[in-house]
């Protein structure tokens, strides 16, 4: 399966194509495009429809469902795309593309058709640390209940996914989160084992 790293080179870029976004995708139900891999590939097409360059492109994983036992198992990757979007336009446009593949937003931790999580855009922290502190020690009772209202970066569970930065680490190993100061790789080294190892990879 064709899910492997896409580089391109720093010369193959516009100058305005600077912001370098990472996104989380997921799928876990079959939509109008086909099976949940599918689904995803056909999501990373309409990113590029709409402007979006593919700086790196994971390979696909199956991961448990979260929070455990809300549905069926998990199609998992990550991207790196580049833009000249600012950080609420990637938030609609990404949205958008969910949109078009079937995805609602009626439920919190729902079965989807396609997810694309924003989880970062440089160093940026939005709206300010204290506010991203806050939603990044929440219980996971509390974030049943609650979500933010505004736009959160970087995304405030990013560190605690195994799903997430498994493949995350695939591509941007060394990505520095501005708030705790460690690199992809070292925040998928410091979850428990037994995260970590339901990530199956997908040949």
């Amino acid at each position: 399966m064709a899910h492997h790293t896409n580089k391109v080179k720093s010369d193959e870029i516009p100058l305005q194509l600077k912001s370098s976004v990472l996104v989380a995708v997921g799928s876990n139900m079959r939509s109008k495009s086909g099976s949940p891999e599918e689904t995803i590939l056909a999501g990373i097409e309409l990113l590029v429809a709409a402007g979006a360059i593919i700086k790196g492109q994971s390979h696909f994983y199956r991961t448990p469902a979260f929070p455990a036992g809300s549905g069926p198992e998990y199609v998992n990757g990550a991207l790196e795309i580049l833009v000249n979007w600012t950080e609420q336009d990637t938030l609609v446009n990404l949205h958008a593309v969910e949109e078009k593949l079937g995805r609602s937003r009626i439920m919190r931790w729902e079965q989807r058709a396609i997810d694309l999580d924003f989880l970062a855009i440089g160093d940026v922290v939005c709206p300010s640390p204290e506010i991203v502190r806050h939603w990044m020690n929440l219980p996971l009772e509390q974030q049943k209940n609650y979500a933010p209202e505004e736009l959160i970066l970087p995304h405030p569970r990013l560190h605690a996914r195994a799903f997430v930065l498994v493949p995350l680490a695939e591509i941007a190993p060394q990505w520095v989160h501005p708030i705790l100061k460690l690199t992809v790789t070292q925040m998928l080294e410091r979850l428990p084992s037994k995260d970590r190892d339901q990530i199956k990879y997908i040949q």
